[in-house]
């Protein structure tokens, strides 16, 4: 998912619309491991589906989530048997509180510089107890899923109101590295003009996301290239790792 540009009202309203929880693979993989973990934190957790799935499904634990995006967590807080906190991983701190720390939707991928991505992971192990995992996705580079997105992420939906809303991305090129940085455009008839907004991705590599996990104390326990489980192979479309604190 492009979660970052839903951080407005009117747009975070309609993130579970493109977005279905009950069709997303990622949720549906995440969910066992949530309800299996007494203590949890979902990083960047948009509207909450997941916590709150997880909720439904009978998790009597400790469920927190954690997004920047101010409109993602006025949905969530619809659900109030469920922490919600705005802020990210700089702004608000946990020590050793969760056995299970999840980024879902790619979040990791929006941490583009290596002090981000070691911040971000120090902090993780922060909140981890002794032994605690942390899951989440980053997508494989050599997939080139950026080429698909045109297609993939634009469509269309029916607000609350009956407005039919229109998402169109496009992926700038060329695309050098692993930075992509891509557009999307928001309109809807009954708007007075449309929402846009750009976004920034990094793709690393699974041996150099290893080494970034290494060096933050977290070993890779297991690793799936797809949301069926299949193993990590070079062509897989996703790096889907679960790591745990030593």
């Amino acid at each position: 998912m492009l979660e970052r540009h839903f951080n407005e009202d009117r747009l975070a309203a309609l993130y579970d619309l493109f977005y279905p929880p009950e069709r997303r693979a990622d949720l549906a993989f995440y969910l066992p491991l949530v309800m299996s973990a007494r203590a949890v934190l979902d990083v960047g957790c948009g509207t909450g589906a997941l916590l709150r799935m997880a909720r439904q499904a009978g998790h009597s634990g400790r469920l927190c989530g954690l997004d920047p995006a101010l409109g993602m967590i006025t949905q969530a807080r619809k659900w109030p048997d469920i922490e919600w906190v705005h802020g990210d991983l700089t702004t608000v701190r946990w020590e050793q509180e969760f056995d299970l720390v999840v980024m879902t939707g790619h979040t990791f991928q929006e941490f583009i510089e290596d002090d981000e991505i070691r911040a971000a992971l120090a902090a993780v192990r922060a909140a981890l107890v002794d032994g605690g995992r942390f899951a989440f996705e980053t997508r494989n580079p050599l997939d080139r899923a950026w080429e698909r997105w045109d297609s993939q992420y634009s469509g269309e939906v029916v607000d609350a109101t009956g407005a039919v809303v229109r998402a169109e991305y496009q992926v700038e090129t060329p695309v050098e590295g692993d930075i992509v940085r891509y557009v999307s455009v928001f309109s809807s008839p009954d708007w007075d003009q449309p929402e846009v907004s750009r976004g920034v991705l990094r793709f690393l590599d699974a041996e150099r996301l290893a080494a970034f996990l290494s060096d933050a104390g977290l070993v890779i326990e297991e690793q799936f290239g797809d949301w069926a489980r299949n193993p990590h192979t070079a062509t897989s479309p996703e790096i889907i790792t679960i790591a745990r604190r030593i």
